[in-house]
């Protein structure tokens, strides 16, 4: 594994461990009144905020890099932050959370499946061999009740919320041209916040907010505490680092990488919410980090036969002296 790849993988672990934290910071939070979508946008729009004087330096006053990159912006604000949380949301009203956060961390197997439709080649066996590995691991530790669906509509948001997550991928892993990853973080945020506001005010999905105090992580706080470090943790930071670490690893398997936040989340509901993790998620958990090893293994042998095959059509095109 070559040196950015390691450091990629590391930081893009870290970025999912980030994410993680959301559901042990934000239930205290939704049992004192919160809705869930106010603590998304409020979400949004702190981190987004927190980023900014720090996007703003990154940037050095050559604000046409900004510009330039308005596309991903775009999609980082639009699809995956904005339509990946309303459409979440959306099928939680019919849906049950499982089975959301199972449709929706598909987007792993649907970025392979796109690979395959576009290069009309046949991913590598270990890549198809990881997916299913990944998908099993992913159905033990989030239980078996998360393949029943009842609801049509419920489940094509879920969808919908499974294409924007796998947009957010492709966004992070595009060619920066230039723009920061912690710009491209900040003004993602902001747009999306912006976009989920009008929605939220309009009553697509209940805001509700409380200033009870809450319990987060065994002690007592006042209620702006959780949402400072929902802010800045798995917002902020997790974005910031998640962005980062998918432009080093690509977007498979950067979101392979990412299903491991569902492993993490149920760790820490152990740790924190007093959930105890049962020996089905333990080994749901080892399954689909068997899978994540086995994808990426595939990828680095793909990627090793195309240079090898690159080689070859250079030396019969142009040939080089023996020295």
């Amino acid at each position: 594994m070559k040196r950015s790849g390691a450091l990629g993988l590391v930081i893009a672990i870290t970025s999912t461990l980030g994410f993680s934290t959301s559901g042990t910071l934000a239930k205290p939070l939704l049992e004192t009144g919160w809705s869930p979508a106010a603590v998304v946008v409020l979400r949004a729009l702190l981190g987004g905020l927190i980023l900014l004087p720090f996007a703003i330096r990154a940037l050095k006053g050559n604000w046409r890099t900004a510009w330039t990159g308005r596309w991903r912006i775009l999609g980082m604000g639009a699809a995956g932050v904005a339509g990946t949380q309303l459409l979440y949301f959306t099928a939680l009203q019919t849906v049950a959370v499982s089975t959301t956060l199972l449709i929706e961390f598909l987007s792993p197997v649907l970025l392979v499946l796109v690979a395959w439709v576009l290069s009309r080649r046949v991913p590598a066996r270990p890549v198809l061999l990881g997916s299913l590995l990944a998908i099993g691991g992913l159905v033990l530790v989030i239980g078996p009740g998360a393949l029943v669906a009842p609801d049509l509509r419920g489940v094509v948001c879920a969808f919908g919320a499974m294409v924007g997550c796998a947009v957010y991928f492709v966004v992070a892993a595009r060619d920066a041209r230039g723009l920061p990853s912690i710009a491209l973080a900040s003004f993602g945020l902001l747009l999306g916040a912006i976009v989920l506001a009008p929605f939220a005010m309009l009553g697509v999905f209940p805001v509700a907010i409380s200033s009870a105090d809450v319990v987060v992580w065994g002690m007592a706080a006042p209620w702006w505490a959780p949402v400072i470090l929902v802010a800045i943790i798995p917002t902020a930071f997790a974005y910031v680092a998640g962005i980062t670490g998918t432009q080093l690893l690509g977007s498979r398997i950067g979101s392979f990488v990412g299903l491991l936040e569902v492993v993490f989340a149920s760790a820490l509901a152990w740790l924190f919410l007093g959930q105890a993790l049962t020996a089905v998620q333990l080994l749901g958990g080892a399954v689909l980090v068997a899978g994540i090893i086995a994808v990426r293994a595939g990828a680095d042998r793909r990627l090793v036969a195309e240079i090898a095959t690159v080689d070859e059509l250079a030396r019969r095109e142009l040939p080089i002296s023996a020295a």
